[in-house]
């Protein structure tokens, strides 16, 4: 495989490196995500499922070898922007992918789309760069961030669920989950509670949601705030008596350390490890024997964010140059996606399924979520109507 991998700012990722003549031919692939502090497992999943795709595709990228440099943007802004100016000038590479967070997201938005850079999203969808910031050159391989917190919402809704407390992080994406939520929630919101980004101690909320007694949670809590938040809620007491809903709380990249004290919680996503097609099979497998543990969305979404570049390149012939042309190729997103269903909207982001899922215990010991039921089918987020950018 004649890929280089470059990492800047983490350990070191092993690759090929190829000869200096052949270095200009190369497309060249920018990958910021976190890759440190208590989130840094969402970015880990994130590398490893874009590797995946590249090594499973032979090292080339529409027929051209690749040159992945990975930037630790340390869930810091300013830390992000700097870094992707890198990418971008010292770099050049042909397409950013990532960030995880998306206050991240935003930051680095305008440094990218200003350089004509197609800017690919392989988790992060915040509501502005879906509606009025949209842009021809910003494309999602993910959600827009909303949609999978609105399963909860109607599963809520559904279920006759009357009081609900919302819990989220104090950044856009905590609000635009709780509005995602509310989309489809009819009922009471007794409370609806923003804590800091990183916060690790849910004491006082969870003595809250006790006197409370609502009939349910809803929250979103990534990375390690959604390990400590289930943790605490089962030593509570609250997991058998008050229902846990989430997105991204209880998922591929927290089960390994909540373990027994997520099972049979909720959570809304776009895919899950038991989506019973070949190719989504064979990803599993691959991915728990190249990384030995089980795969999320994050590195669902990644892996299809390296089909959507492969897919691109092949129309193109491989150019980069002619951004039109590489636009439209893009949008056309002639791949299978793992996930089966997927298009791209006209707002850059997808088009697709969303289905309730739940934390369960595999037999060989291991811990996925697993689907329950489709929620929502061929679903276009709620902002694409504001975007007026045409892709």
């Amino acid at each position: 495989m004649n890929v280089t991998i470059k990492t800047l700012g983490v350990a070191a990722v092993l690759g090929l490196a190829a000869t200096p003549a052949l270095a200009q031919e190369k497309v060249k692939i920018g990958l910021l995500l976190t890759l440190s502090g208590p989130s840094a497992v969402l970015g880990q999943q994130a590398r490893d499922g874009f590797q995946l795709a590249v090594k499973d595709l032979g090292g080339k990228l529409g027929g051209r070898d690749v040159e992945v440099i990975v930037v630790d943007d340390e869930l810091k802004p300013d830390v992000a922007v700097t870094k992707v100016k890198g990418l971008l000038e010292r770099d050049k590479v042909d397409f950013v992918v990532g960030p995880i967070f998306s206050n991240v997201a935003v930051a680095v938005h305008k440094p990218i789309v200003d350089s004509n850079t197609f800017y690919i999203s392989s988790n992060a969808g915040p509501s502005n760069l879906a509606g009025k910031s949209c842009s021809p050159y910003f494309f999602a391989t993910s959600y827009q961030n909303d949609q999978n917190h609105e399963v909860l919402g109607k599963v809520a809704q559904d279920r006759g669920y009357k009081k609900v407390y919302l819990l989220a992080p104090n950044y856009q994406a905590g609000k635009d989950a709780l509005a995602g939520f509310k989309r489809h929630f009819k009922g009471e919101i007794i409370e609806e509670s923003y804590v800091p980004l990183n916060n690790l101690d849910f004491q006082s909320e969870l003595a809250k949601i006790a006197s409370l007694k609502p009939d349910a949670i809803f929250t979103f809590m990534p990375g390690g705030m959604g390990v400590n938040l289930v943790k605490q809620y089962r030593a509570a007491g609250l997991a058998d008596r008050i229902p846990f809903l989430s997105a991204f709380t209880v998922d591929e990249s927290t089960l390994p350390a909540q373990q027994d004290a997520a099972i049979g919680m909720f959570g809304g996503s776009n895919w899950a490890p038991n989506l019973d097609t070949p190719q989504n099979k064979k990803f599993v497998a691959d991915y728990e024997a190249a990384y030995n543990s089980v795969p999320g969305s994050y590195s669902m979404h990644a892996y299809d964010a390296a089909l959507l570049i492969d897919s691109a390149l092949k129309a193109t012939g491989g150019k980069t140059d002619n951004k039109d042309a590489l636009r439209a190729a893009l949008k056309k997103a002639d791949f299978k996606s793992l996930r089966g269903d997927f298009k791209i909207g006209a707002n850059g982001f997808p088009v697709q399924d969303f289905y309730l899922v739940k934390a369960a215990k595999r037999p060989d010991g291991k811990f996925q979520t697993e689907i329950v039921e489709k929620v929502f089918d061929d679903y276009t987020d709620a902002y694409a109507k504001e975007c007026a950018a045409t892709n």
